[in-house]
Order: structure tokens, then C-alpha cells, then sequence
């Protein structure tokens, strides 16, 4: 006798290798979600541990802000230091100006030839008045004024003649800027 199978094998070969197949998707997915899982909560500690450095971090810089004050502080300090050293520098190289330009003025004085009527110095500007024999007098003093360090710019404002005991001499006016000697930078030097 002959049995026939009415079954379909095929179907049912088909159906259990899906199964087969979901089981296997569903076991996968499951190892990926762990996997996910896993990874998530290693992320989560190090952002934990993070925060925590940052708190730490965040309290020290705390503790170094009054240190900081004190540098800010003290960097104030020295800078009002160096302004008023340089205020006490210039004060005692000014102070010592006027005495030097009127040694200038006395040692480029041609005595015998020229005498000054008056001197008035206001800050950098210098006039000085006088009475000289002839132009020629007039014309080397202002020379002279030139060559010396501590005054600049001689112009001669006026001229004319002044009788002074029946003889004619000349009468005369110069402006001067005056000031300290500008210090020469010395060459600079190549290294071989």
C-alpha cells in the first residue's frame, strides 16, 4: 500500500528555518541592545567621572582666585612703581635744566664783546635779551648757543640800535627751546 503525504514539506522545511531565522534576529538584536546597553552605561560612568574632575577642577580655581587678585594687585603696583620712578627721574633731571642752561648761557658769553639784560626760561622756551658791540657778536653767541646740548632752535627775534653812553652798540632778542640732551643709542653691535 502506498501512503501519500498531504503535508507540505516544503512549507513546513520553510516555516521552521524562519522560526529558525526570528529566533536568531531576535537573539541578535538582543546581544546588540546589550552590547548598546553596555556601552551607554560605560559612557554614563566616564561623563560621571568627568563632572565629578570638573566640580574638583572648578572648586581649586576657586580656592586661586584671592592669589590671583594679589597678582593682578601687585602687577598694578609695579606699573604705579615704574610711573612714579619715571616722574621722580624726570623731575630731577628737569630740576638740574635750568641750572645747566644757564651755565651754557654764561660759558658761551663773550664777556668783553656782550652782556645780557635779562634771561627768562618758562618750561622749554628761553629768551634771553641783550646788548652786543656789532652784529658779528650777535651772530657768534648764537653759534656758540647752538653747539651746546641743552639748547636748540636759537632764533633771533629782533635787532636794533641802542645808544648806550654816546655809542651805538646793538641791541638784540633770542628765543631758544631748551632741554635735555637726547641720548645717543650706542651702534649696534654684530655678532660674528
Amino acid at each position: 500500500m502506498l501512503k501519500i503525504n498531504l503535508l507540505p514539506i516544503r512549507q513546513l522545511k520553510k516555516r521552521s528555518r524562519a522560526a529558525g531565522q526570528l529566533l536568531a534576529m531576535f537573539l541578535l538584536f538582543l546581544v546588540v541592545l546589550a552590547v548598546l546597553a553596555g556601552v551607554g552605561m560605560l559612557q554614563w560612568n566616564k561623563i560621571k567621572g568627568l563632572e565629578q574632575d570638573i566640580a574638583s577642577l572648578e572648586s581649586e580655581k576657586a580656592s586661586y582666585t584671592p592669589i590671583l587678585a594679589k597678582i593682578d594687585q601687585l602687577k598694578k603696583d609695579a606699573l604705579e612703581l615704574a610711573r612714579k620712578t619715571e616722574v621722580i627721574n624726570t623731575l630731577k633731571t628737569d630740576s638740574s635744566l635750568t641750572v645747566r642752561v644757564l651755565d651754557e648761557v654764561a660759558r658761551r658769553l663773550d664777556n668783553q664783546r656782550m652782556w645780557l639784560e635779562s634771561l627768562q626760561q618758562q618750561d622749554a622756551a628761553l629768551r634771553l635779551s641783550g646788548v652786543a658791540l656789532d652784529n658779528q657778536t650777535i651772530a657768534q653767541f648764537m653759534d656758540h648757543l647752538k653747539e651746546s646740548p641743552f639748547v636748540h632752535d636759537v632764533t633771533l627775534t629782533g635787532a636794533s640800535l641802542k645808544v648806550v653812553s654816546g655809542r651805538n652798540l646793538k641791541s638784540f632778542e633770542l628765543n631758544c627751546v631748551v632741554g635735555q640732551p637726547q641720548a645717543t643709542d650706542p651702534a649696534p653691535t654684530v655678532a660674528n
